[in-house]
């Protein structure tokens, strides 16, 4: 009687199990060799008492874990939890690895490219703010600086090429072994970009004074293009028509974000001067990029690394900045402001670090991308930059701010979209048999 309780206990457990249990059900030749084991048990132990003993159901539970069997409701077994979670991550890892070997070299290409968009976004958004506390806040008066404020934009300049400088010499020495034997372009090679990347932010000083705040935004907003047209008359490099249409686009979406969102209480009117300077700080800077790309393909990309084109430009722009500096006499003015003001060269400083970070993110996104997506993360800059400004300050912005940003992330999500569509093309086109 008690082996047949035990027997209807363990078929009754058995069809619970097999309800809700996500244990795997044991065999039926399991079920007749557990049977076995019972009847065994019972003549052992009626041999050994010399009687009739029933079965202890405490003893059953062991037996029934030992072969596999069915549980209780409540004898879960945490090692299969264990392993069901365990096998469930192992699932997921297997099927990111599974998206990232279906197209390697896209994704590749994507973790490099928010490196540079981080890289950038971070170091210059200090490097603006920066650069607008030292140039617009009001310190103390100084013989020759009775306004207190900073006096010479050229010497921000100069001490964003002097730490430059000596960082990119470091670097070429410890990768290269030497700071100027080894490299493949020489000096020269990159005076001219220096000079225009002096002269663009020269310009860009000296058109504040003349023009409105919606004509700088809109100046600042349509660089694209300009970089575009420098391609083609520097390199022959011919962009098609729905490249120039996108690029269109996000000029129109930066400017109506930007003049949506900022306002200013400068009634500073437009003059056909500041027109001429905005019209040259667009076209120096758009020479800068597409000569530094010109140089990478010149002497080749394995040739010339981020090191040595930062080396190259900063050498020759800090002797530009250097010459001008003792000409106009703005040293002494400078040093005399900085001992009264000691609160701006650790300003200065700062600036100097983030220009020498974002530097070094410009050179590898230019060697990694060109000159088009470089101008791109830069423009698209100013709207970050009117977003955290807007948090920070809570400034609200209205219908036409959110209209821009979406025709500028619809353009650039649009762009990534066929640069995953092609690349994927790529991998799926069969090679042909090598003869």
């Amino acid at each position: 009687a008690a082996r047949r309780q035990m027997l209807a206990m363990s078929s009754n457990s058995a069809q619970r199990r097999k309800q809700f249990s996500p244990i795997k059900q044991i065999p039926s030749s399991d079920l007749h060799e557990m049977q076995r084991q019972v009847n065994m048990n019972d003549k052992t132990s009626e041999s050994s008492q010399g009687g009739t003993s029933s079965t202890d159901p405490s003893q059953m539970k062991p037996l029934l874990m030992e072969q596999g069997g069915p549980l209780q409701d409540d004898d879960i077994d945490e090692e299969g939890l264990k392993s069901s979670s365990s096998s469930g991550n192992t699932a997921n890892a297997s099927y990111l690895e599974s998206i990232f070997l279906d197209n390697p070299e896209f994704y590749t290409q994507a973790l490099k490219f928010l490196f540079c968009f981080c890289g950038l976004q971070a170091s210059y958004l200090t490097w603006g703010y920066m650069q607008e506390l030292i140039m617009t806040t009001k310190f103390i008066p100084t013989e020759h600086v009775p306004s207190g404020k900073f006096p010479s934009a050229a010497f921000c300049v100069f001490s964003n090429r002097f730490l430059a400088v000596i960082v990119a010499m470091i670097a070429v020495k410890i990768r290269h072994g030497a700071v100027f034997s080894n490299n493949a372009a020489p000096l020269l090679s990159f005076t001219p970009c220096a000079l225009s990347n002096t002269m663009s932010s020269w310009s860009q000083y000296a058109s504040l004074k003349y023009v409105s705040f919606p004509v700088q935004t809109i100046f600042k907003s349509s660089k694209v293009i300009p970089v575009m047209v420098m391609g083609l008359l520097l390199k022959g490099t011919k962009y098609p028509f729905s490249q120039y249409m996108e690029a269109t686009l996000i000029t129109i979406g930066v400017a109506v974000f930007s003049l949506a969102s900022k306002s200013t209480d400068k009634d500073t009117t437009t003059e056909l001067i500041g027109l001429v300077f905005l019209i040259a700080y667009v076209s120096f800077d758009s020479f800068t990029s597409q000569w530094q790309d010109k140089i990478y393909q010149t002497y080749g990309k394995a040739n010339v690394d981020p090191y040595q084109m930062m080396l190259g430009v900063n050498t020759s722009a800090i002797i530009i900045t250097t010459a001008g500096l003792i000409l106009s006499g703005d040293f002494p003015i400078v040093i005399e402001f900085l001992k009264a003001n000691p609160s701006v060269f650790q300003y200065n400083v700062i600036t100097a670090i983030t220009s020498a970070s974002g530097q070094l993110c410009i050179y590898y996104t230019i060697k990694e991308f060109g000159p088009i997506v470089f101008t791109i993360i830069m423009t698209t800059r100013q709207m970050i930059s009117i977003c955290i400004s807007s948090v920070i300050f809570g400034h609200a912005m209205n219908v036409y701010s959110l209209f821009g940003a979406v025709i500028v992330f619809g353009v650039l999500f649009y762009q990534i979209k066929n640069k995953y569509t092609s690349s994927t093309k790529k991998r799926k086109v069969p090679k042909s048999p090598s003869r």
